[in-house]
């Protein structure tokens, strides 16, 4: 199966109520568990770089060139997506290694400066086929838009929306970056209203926090793309501490690493599950870049 586009994996899952799940990857190790995950379950997904996750390795190249060779490779659709970046050059860079779409987040900028920033990164990339998602935001609190109490207005995402040209929209409906806990509390009805007032698919960030019937009911409410990360992180380390504990001795980083690469699988194949991600029957998934 040839890397695809993410557009080409979220729309026909928005067509069909269907969630598609975008794991964030911090390592190679991350990148191959996504896949195994994904053909075990026979569903598309999206592999997410971050900019946090770039800025650990110190340049985007590496990873990202690896996730594409393992989207390649892959039995069903992957696709690779560069998440959270904030800079125009780092949007340029992720295009000219081959990646397929793109989160600009200028959420920290008022309406105005936020709509010409992303406006501008969305021709650029429009210009070279790639899809982008952005973030209607508010200034507050280090979660920014992602603050538990936050809440996006409909008819304004849906301006913003008519106004950069964005291919999807992250929306705040309860949810918070980083939660360990899985007790977030989403406004289905906003959920509802965002969906019948925007014209793009909706993004779900923060997604780790959300219990698993409520991710399924959020897809069900208008949600398509649903962000995780935390939790894939929570498996592979309760993996490598669990290996470590029991063998205290082990040195060969293969040896726990192999482990963690194991469950994280089993969380994506199950995750993909949660959000009925099976492509729909006779829908195709095509490998162009939208």
């Amino acid at each position: 199966m040839p890397l695809v586009g993410t557009g080409r994996i979220v729309a026909p899952a928005a067509e069909h109520h269907r969630g598609v799940a975008a794991f964030n990857v911090v390592q190679l190790e991350h990148v191959e568990a996504v896949v195994t995950g994904a053909e075990a379950a026979g569903a598309p997904v999206v592999l997410q770089i971050s900019e946090n996750t770039v800025r650990y390795h110190g340049e985007l190249a590496p990873l990202a060139c690896a996730a594409l060779a393992a989207a390649r490779a892959a039995r069903v659709p992957v696709a690779v997506h560069l998440d959270h970046a904030t800079t125009a050059d780092l949007v340029a860079e992720a295009v000219e290694l081959g990646l397929g779409s793109v989160m600009f987040d200028a959420s920290t900028l008022d309406y105005a400066d936020n709509v010409a920033a992303t406006a501008e990164i969305v021709g650029r990339c429009h210009a070279a086929g790639v899809w982008v998602e952005a973030e209607l935001g508010e200034v507050g609190g280090k979660d920014g838009v992602h603050a538990p109490g936050a809440r996006t207005d409909p008819r304004e995402a849906a301006d913003y929306v008519r106004a950069t040209g964005v291919d999807a929209l992250a929306v705040a409906v309860g949810t918070s970056h980083a939660m360990l806990s899985r007790d977030a509390e989403l406004d289905f009805d906003l959920i509802a209203a965002l969906r019948a007032a925007v014209p793009a698919p909706l993004v779900l960030h923060g997604s780790s926090g959300v219990p698993d019937a409520d991710l399924g009911r959020a897809v069900r409410a208008g949600m398509t793309k649903i962000n995780l990360a935390t939790r894939l992180n929570q498996a592979f380390t309760e993996a490598v501490r669990a290996r470590l504990d029991a063998s205290p001795t082990t040195v060969d980083p293969r040896k726990y690493l192999g482990p963690a690469r194991a469950a994280v699988a089993d969380q994506v194949e199950h995750l993909l599950g949660v959000l009925h991600a099976v492509p729909h029957e006779g829908s195709t998934v095509e490998s162009a870049q939208l």
